[in-house]
């Protein structure tokens, strides 16, 4: 059965986050995030693309399958049903249907990770892209 890894960094340290990621054989993160910023040292974009670079691990953006602002505000107001909603709505996007594609043929070659900020792969958006677009994928939720 092909698997998926997830990995949120929230409370992580990048030395624990890329230790992680190798432990469990990640060649690929694919950041979900549709903002790629972070106040968190070494996580914006360009910070996290060189540090996965400098630990042998491929960085790839996927802008699109980000949660749109409301969705985010859903998530801090841990209302999840509105959350669900609304990334439900994302996913039907023709940016993101191709992202989900994109992704769908990515993982199904590589050892991929999705990223996002929390650290609780059930309080994200990454698990319902995961169920929307690899349903068929076994998980392994990564905690650095």
């Amino acid at each position: 059965m092909a698997k998926v890894w997830t990995i949120g960094y929230e409370h992580a340290a990048m030395p624990d986050f890329l230790a992680a990621l190798k432990g469990a054989g990640v060649e690929v993160v694919a950041d979900v995030r549709a903002i790629a910023a972070s106040r968190r040292p070494g996580f914006s974009k360009a910070a996290l693309a060189a540090n996965l670079a400098e630990a042998g691990i491929e960085y790839r953006q996927f802008r699109a399958l980000g949660t749109p602002a409301e969705g985010r505000a859903a998530a801090r107001a841990l209302n999840r049903p509105r959350l669900e909603r609304i990334y439900a709505g994302q996913l039907t996007l023709p940016e993101a249907m191709a992202a989900s594609a994109e992704l769908a043929d990515l993982c199904g070659t590589r050892r991929v990770a999705l990223l996002c900020y929390e650290r609780q792969p059930a309080c994200c958006h990454r698990t319902l892209l995961r169920e929307a677009v690899l349903p068929e994928f076994e998980v392994v939720d990564i905690y650095p």
